[in-house]
């Protein structure tokens, strides 16, 4: 099965990280990386699609962070 997640975050090095981690554990990226203002909060948001290809049948109960 495909598995889809949108990794979001302020536009600090944590985003970057949670990027990192998720390329390292085999996810690969999908699309180009999005960024927002949050004017709320007064800060700048990152979001990028990753997937990945496991095996299994997709359910809602899949936990997509384990994989």
């Amino acid at each position: 099965m495909k598995l889809y997640r949108l990794l979001t975050e302020d536009d600090t090095s944590a985003f970057c990280h949670k990027v990192t981690a998720a390329l390292n554990k085999g996810w690969a990226l999908e699309g180009s990386p999005a960024y927002a203002f949050d004017a709320a909060r007064g800060v700048m948001r990152c979001a990028q699609a990753v997937v990945k290809e496991v095996p299994g049948i997709y359910t809602p109960d899949t936990k997509l962070g384990d994989h």
